[in-house]
């Protein structure tokens, strides 16, 4: 059974504020990738293809955690706390609008074998 927590986090801008965002969520790499339970933490930014029109905020995360109590953990840690607070909540912040989901790669209906 796979207990790994794969976490897409994506950052509209304020207008103006697309470098500026991103390179504030590239500062909070290092630090993460120090953690115990995380095994990817990459900021990326949207690419113009004619092979992928689809919808989306211009930056996301692409993270996978080793299971979803890391991934709360890292949540709760204080500088990402600060980052949601003062990017994405704070009035003056860089952040128009987020969305941060998590999810599993195992169906709904898994045989899992029973480890000991």
């Amino acid at each position: 059974m796979s207990k790994k927590v794969y976490c897409i986090a994506q950052f509209l801008p304020k207008e103006g504020k697309l470098d500026a965002l991103f390179s504030v969520l590239q500062s909070l790499e290092p630090n993460t990738m120090r953690e115990d339970g995380c095994l990817q933490y990459t900021v990326t930014r949207q690419l113009q293809s004619s092979f992928a029109e689809g919808q989306s905020f211009p930056i996301a995360f692409n993270e996978i955690w080793a299971d979803n109590t890391a991934f709360e953990a890292h949540c709760q840690r204080e500088e990402i706390k600060q980052f949601f607070e003062q990017q994405c909540i704070a009035e003056d912040g860089l952040v128009d609008e987020w969305n941060v989901c998590i999810y599993t790669d195992e169906p709904s209906n898994f045989d899992a074998p029973k480890l000991s």
